[in-house]
């Protein structure tokens, strides 16, 4: 049985594309750009804000200095509209709370930056006891670089023989082996299952009751 559940955020718990497409078409408004329709965001998340906003600019637009000034208004809106349409996956919160119960910790670990996490986590699963939660922050660098999952260990110390890392992406599974921890790639998120494959998930998992399996054989 494993100790410690280390869950990506946004694709993974929750569904939260359709309230960062909105934030990204308010600040590309704002700039005089042209807008994305909400069911071309999966391929622009997952990487933080700062790639985000890269990503939604026109190819000829896509600049550091412009993705910045996208920045002020895609926090203003976000801020104030994170949860507008933002629900958890299907069986999520029994997942957390089934973990939880069995003694297992559980544990976030984001590319979102933090204030945004906590507040999520906050609000949609109140009365789960993570062990940690860790977004993006300033200094340090983003998944798939694995220094997120090694502040968490700080925090919770397990060995890494216990650890399962779960993500929606080939950037989740990447972390996970850069960190030398066992991976499950979920196929609910934003990427497709052809991304997890190719990442070398260890584990395809179709749905969390799968997943609580594979966390407690």
């Amino acid at each position: 049985m494993k100790g410690l559940v280390i869950f990506d955020l946004d694709g993974t718990l929750l569904n939260t594309i359709a309230d960062l497409g909105h934030a990204a078409n308010y600040a590309l408004e704002q700039c005089g750009y042209p807008t994305h329709p909400i069911s071309a965001y999966p391929r622009f998340v997952g990487s933080g804000i700062t790639r985000l906003l890269e990503r939604v600019l026109p190819e000829s637009a896509r600049t550091t200095d412009r993705a910045e000034a996208l920045r002020g208004y895609f926090m203003e809106y976000y801020n104030e509209h994170m949860a507008d349409d933002t629900v958890p996956y299907n069986g999520i919160p029994e997942l957390l709370s089934s973990l939880t119960e069995k003694g297992i910790k559980v544990a976030v670990a984001s590319n979102k930056y933090q204030s945004a996490v906590e507040k999520l986590i906050a609000r949609y699963f109140p009365a789960i006891p993570f062990a940690a939660v860790e977004g993006q922050k300033e200094g340090i660098p983003v998944k798939p670089d694995p220094s997120i999952v090694f502040e968490i260990l700080g925090k919770v110390p397990t060995p890494k023989a216990e650890v399962l890392y779960v993500g929606d992406s080939g950037i989740d599974m990447e972390t996970a082996r850069r960190a030398c921890v066992e991976s499950a790639g979920v196929t609910w998120g934003f990427r497709p299952v052809s991304e997890l494959r190719e990442a070398y998930a260890d584990h395809i998992v179709e749905t969390p009751s799968t997943l609580l399996r594979i966390a407690t054989e």
